[in-house]
């Protein structure tokens, strides 16, 4: 118990120690194959920890009791013994060998595994994508190959484990065996007393040497992978920004702490220069590319610096740099102040959002009603089911994109700080809300202070007093407004055309009071709302199974490794050898018997045939037993761990074909830990743990068998002791197992929040370093391990007591069966009273083991039992069309949409997100659909690929879609998403994941959405590597790679998610010119916040709350001059209002000839 205590505390100390190391893991280190790593240390590698102290004590315990042993049974044997103890010893280098090879093999499947999981974590992020695109068939195969190439390795590490196991039933029986043959080989008589005696001995040695021993070498060689794996995690490079406390709790008190205080600090406390930011010459690399060239800036307070430029120029690593992310290996940089930080990608963590803005400071009630405001939140707060205190999700997966952004500049902006760096929060937002963003929150609130926004939204630019614009690194000119407008530069050509916002005329003075009192009735409503008294939510529980594990777990499990037949010839193996080896046993009593009995009868010849062997042939039948026991005992082996293998290979694809089948809803509901958790641990389990167990269990209950037989074969009277105790041993395992069984299942789902918590923090690095909230961070990760610890240490203290008391009916049991000897009154040959003790002897140890094993294996088909429970999830409708429905190949030709009374809901039991909406898009139609955040404009998208319960008719070219397979639906449908998503890989993959197309047609395509690699490079652009999540190249150019998918499938409709939200202007034009001339023949759905963008549609669709509101040309709708898109376009300001009028007007003269 204290020995397992001490290795629980061990692994206890390295996922803290890996948790804190994450946190200060730099910028660089953190692409690739780091998350899967991470993940799969904690999940698989620090178990190595649990039972290596365990079996460690026996590496100097073992041989020791082999001196001691072998000088008593030299006393009885003489030189024979020493015979016999070499050839147990002859196994010893090779338990080393395969201890080697174990650790050899244990650090390969580590590297394979880190992959498959590293895989498993993309594929759950990007699971809509993948739907979407319809490419699970493409993933399912990438996983099944990673899944493969590891148990390709592991199958070798299972048949060295099956050889270890298989010495258990012939080490002391061959040593035996050699040492009573060389005893009468060498002219001496064996009698029951001296052949029982050292069985007795080589009993006691068998559990040591054969079982604890090479447990032990193998233990310690996974655990010496499993440090190495560890230990080069844990000297990956580090950052020097935020809070070095993790990992350096007295970093405060060492003489040497200065080198924590960061050199760009130091400079202006000793210049005494107010709070801002001084870059001067500055470069900087991101991995092996420099991304900064020669930069040299000054920001200070109460003066907006707002930096510009196209997709990829380098304007997230300018703030990188700042942060301390990236640091300059040339030029100096100087930053005196706190720093806040909004992210480019929202990050939220599982919790409420009032958690999510305040992240670890104090509440302080008129400022967070401030921030709510400026941050136009309160009519969201009003909206949601529970107010701010509404649990967002792990990556606020309830919120839309817009509110995900605005609460992630809430949290920037609620901390107290010098230096706000926000990177691009408004273009996830729509005009209206963009507007309030910049003139309330960041010109109003943040007017003191030092402040750099990057955007693309240049509308705003007019009186912005530091304007930078940056292009592939390098700044190309920076000033104000009116300055860059006299520079010359084509890209300043775009702030005339953007027509900024204008100052307010007086006669436009009263328009826009009426604006601000529009805009507060619409996003501010009474503070007190704020205050109002929510219920708590309810987070959806993990799936848990209670009582005991079904007997249809065990069905399952066999039935996915082998067909009954080969089950049978597998029981008939185990039977075999246990047959062969009990038969062996019983052999040797009985020419112990013949030996007495040549003896008393002075070698006269007996009248029984069966005492007529002679030496020759016992030594010849009890060869032939041994050697059979070794061949069908290792054979049985390698047989059964087969069959395991490929049950674990089968059940993994079963459950990835449910979890890449499941609805979006199963997603929404269960975090990517609870997943990753029976991906990584139970799997882990599943493919290790389980099948020791189960070899153990099946070959101690046969021994058991053989031992009842054998014992009932001398002595029937002998059954009643033997029933009585077998009878006492299930009552107590039953007992026990209704504890164990339930601790063990808490414990797997206690250890999914860990894996959760783990998962969240590495997406969020950046903004949790730049906060300094890593202490947060690590006491809520360290309450995660708190829990799990709680149910792990339950588990061990009911294991080892249930040992405890299994010794000492083991100890009842010799005793019973001894003194029954000794009170019978019938005569017992010597051979067979020792036979029946040395046998009973042997089950002590052995029986507290396999009873142990027997638990053990009841515990770890849990995880087999939680694999299964997400193959009956439930499932997204059939991917395939039924034969009559299937629809033609070239449908939709036309491309005609129609939406009849179609009603969307997330879940069966939530009100629904699409009320009622009936409407028909004509073909080829160039729709824009604009509606403010949360207006259901992106759900409106979910139930045209039928991601979501929908209710009601939707017709494509006259086609109800519910009749249709998923994929024949979702393929004929292009997606440019909300949210680019790449996947680790080539740039080809990413493209065209089933190899469908040649190079040349992806080479087209990324050149025609100007992929710079692709102008420049050629062919060779195809082979380039994109990181996991595509962290190595910028958010526009991913949304670049999403449009060139779209250009590659050519679909007859066209659906285009804010996918320009994150691109400069100039990128924003070329994309939708790319969509007007290569779909021109298609059908345009364009979800946008930028109204420019898609004042020149056919028609545009205005959306809010659930509902179609407006639905006509724009030229026609803003007639309406209380119509809402006329609101919408009014709140652009005066010259946008006019310039959108105008792009209306000409739109709808090139399409009708006249205006009306």
């Amino acid at each position: 118990m204290a020995v397992m205590h001490v290795g629980m505390k061990m692994r206890i100390a390295c996922c803290s120690l890996i948790y804190r190391k994450a946190l200060r893991i730099s910028l660089g280190s953190l692409g690739g194959k780091t998350v899967g790593n991470v993940v799969n240390l904690m999940s698989n590698d620090v178990n190595r920890f649990d039972m290596t102290p365990l079996f460690f004590h026996y590496l100097w315990i073992s041989p020791i009791q082999v001196v001691f042993i072998l000088y008593f049974m030299y006393r009885e044997m003489h030189m024979s013994a020493l015979i016999g103890i070499l050839a147990i010893l002859g196994f010893i280098p090779m338990q080393a060998f395969l201890g080697h090879r174990t650790s050899v093999l244990r650090h390969k499947t580590a590297v394979r595994t880190d992959d498959r999981v590293r895989m498993m974590n993309e594929i759950i992020q990007g699971i809509q994508v993948i739907k979407m695109y319809t490419w699970e068939y493409a993933f399912s195969s990438l996983i099944y190959r990673a899944r493969q190439n590891e148990i390709n390795v592991l199958k070798h590490t299972s048949y060295i484990r099956g050889v270890i196991m298989s010495f258990i039933m012939f080490t002391t029986r061959f040593a035996i065996f050699l040492t009573v043959m060389s005893y009468v080989l060498m002219g001496n008589t064996i009698t029951a007393e001296n052949v029982f005696v050292i069985t007795s001995y080589y009993q006691i040695l068998r559990q040591t040497m054969t079982v604890y021993f090479p447990q032990g070498v193998a233990q310690v060689a996974e655990a010496s992978v499993a440090i190495s794996r560890i230990r080069k995690f844990l000297l990956t490079e580090e950052t020097d920004v935020g809070d070095p406390t993790p990992i350096d709790p007295n970093w405060r008190i060492k003489p040497n702490r200065r080198k924590y205080k960061k050199e760009r600090d130091m400079a202006p406390e000793r210049l005494l220069l107010p709070r801002g930011i001084w870059v001067e010459n500055a470069w900087a690399r991101y991995g092996d590319d420099v991304c900064l060239d020669d930069i040299t800036l000054d920001v200070v307070p109460g003066k907006l610096t707002v930096i510009i430029g196209q997709v990829g120029a380098g304007k997230s690593c300018l703030l990188n740099m700042v942060l301390g992310e990236l640091h300059p290996f040339k030029g100096t940089m100087y930053v005196n102040g706190v720093i806040s930080y909004a992210a480019q990608e929202p990050w939220l963590f599982a919790g409420s959002v009032r958690q999510n803005i305040l992240f670890g400071q104090e509440y302080d009630r008129v400022r967070y009603r401030d921030v709510v405001r400026v941050c136009a939140l309160t009519r969201d707060f009003s909206l949601l089911p529970y107010g701010d205190k509404t649990i967002v999700g792990e990556r606020g997966i309830s919120l839309s994109g817009g509110q995900r952004a605005r609460v992630n500049l809430a949290r920037a902006v609620y901390k107290v700080a010098d230096i706000y760096l926000l990177d691009d929060p408004l273009s996830a937002v729509d005009t209206q809300v963009g507007k309030h963003l910049f003139d309330e929150c960041i010109n109003k609130y943040l007017k003191d202070k030092v402040v750099v926004l990057v955007t693309h939204q240049l509308q705003y630019l007019k009186h912005v007093e530091q304007i930078v614009i940056l292009d592939e690194g390098k700044i190309l000119v920076k000033g104000s407004y009116d300055y860059l407008q006299e520079s010359g530069l084509n890209f300043a050509k775009l702030l005339e055309e953007q027509l900024a916002i204008d100052d307010a005329s007086e006669e436009n003075k009263v328009q826009n009071i009426l604006n601000k009192i529009s805009i507060h009735s619409a996003m501010s409503m009474d503070s007190s709302g704020l205050e109002r008294r929510f219920t708590e939510p309810e987070e959806v529980a993990e799936m848990r199974t209670i009582g005991a594990v079904d007997w249809l777990i065990y069905k399952e499990y066999f039935h996915a490794g082998a067909n009954w037949c080969v089950i049978a010839v597998l029981c008939i193996f185990f039977f075999g050898a246990q047959v062969f080896a009990s038969g062996g046993d019983y052999f040797l009593s009985q020419w112990v018997k013949i030996e007495e009995h040549r003896t008393s009868h002075h070698h006269s010849t007996p009248v029984e045939t069966y005492y007529s062997l002679s030496r020759k042939q016992c030594i010849i039948i009890y060869a032939i037993l041994i050697l059979t026991t070794v061949t069908v005992a290792v054979s049985r082996s390698f047989f059964f761990f087969t069959i395991c293998m490929r049950a674990s290979v089968n059940l993994h694809n079963k459950m990835f074909r449910s979890i890449i089948r499941a609805s979006m809803r199963f997603f929404q509901t269960n975090t990517s830990g609870r997943i990753l958790n029976r991906f990584s641990k139970d799997l882990g389990a599943i493919d290790e743990f389980l099948p020791n167990a189960m070899i153990d269990t099946f070959q101690i209950m046969l021994n058991l068998l053989g031992v009842v037989l054998v014992v009932s074969l001398i002595s029937y009277y002998l059954l009643i002791p033997t029933i009585a105790v077998c009878i006492l041993f299930y009552m107590l395992r039953r007992y026990y197992l209704y504890t164990s069984r339930s601790v063990k299942r808490l414990e797997g789902i206690t250890r999914s929040p860990v894996f959760a918590h783990l998962n969240a923090t590495l997406q969020g690095l950046t903004t949790i370093r730049s906060h300094g909230q890593e202490m947060i961070l690590v006491d809520e990760f360290d309450k995660y391990q708190d829990v799990h610890s709680s149910a792990w240490f339950m588990f061990i203290s009911t294991s080892r007591a249930f040992g405890y008391w299994l010794d000492c009916i083991c100890v009842f049991f010799i005793a019973m069966v001894t003194l029954s000897f000794l009170v019978m009154e019938e005569t017992s040959f010597g051979g067979e009273v020792g036979l029946a003790i040395t046998q009973c002897i042997g089950l002590t140890g052995l029986f507290q083991w396999g009873m142990r094993q027997s638990a053990e294996l009841e515990n770890q088909m849990t995880s087999v039992e939680r694999v299964l429970e997400f193959t009956r999830i439930e499932h997204e409708p059939e991917l395939e069309s039924k034969p009559d429905d299937k629809p033609p190949p070239d449908w939709p030709q036309e491309g005609e949409i129609e939406f009849r009374n179609a009603v969307m809901r997330y879940s069966t039991t939530e009100p629904p997100v699409l009320k009622n909406l009936t409407f028909v898009i004509q073909p080829k139609e160039k729709i824009g659909i604009v509606g403010r955040t949360g207006a259901g404009k992106s759900s409106l998208i979910s139930a045209l690929f039928r991601l979501a319960y929908f209710q009601g008719k939707v017709y494509i070219d006259g086609l109800d879609i519910a009749r249709i397979g998923l994929h024949d639906l979702r393929r004929k449908i292009s997606i440019i998403p909300q949210e680019p998503v790449i996947f680790s890989g080539t740039m080809r993959y990413n493209l065209d994941p089933f190899n469908e197309y040649n190079d040349e047609t992806l080479l087209m395509a990324l050149q025609v959405v100007e992929i710079k690699s692709a102008l420049t490079d050629g062919i060779a652009c195809l082979d380039q590597i994109m990181a996991e999540g595509g962290t190595n190249v910028s958010v526009g150019q991913r949304q670049l790679i999403c449009l060139a998918r779209a250009i590659i499938r050519n679909n007859a409709i066209l659906v285009m998610d804010e996918a320009t939200a994150n691109v400069d202007p100039q990128t924003d034009r070329f994309i939708q010119n790319t969509i007007r001339t290569k779909f021109s023949q298609c059908t345009v759905l364009t979800i946008a916040h930028r109204l420019n963008t898609v004042m020149d549609s056919d028609r545009i669709m205005v959306m809010d709350a659930g509902n179609v509101v407006e639905l006509d040309h724009p030229y026609i709708l803003l007639k309406n001059k209380l119509g809402y898109l006329t609101t919408m376009v009014n709140r652009s300001g005066p010259s946008m209002a006019e310039h959108l009028r105008k792009v209306a007007q000409e739109s709808y003269e090139k399409r009708y000839g006249t205006s009306a």
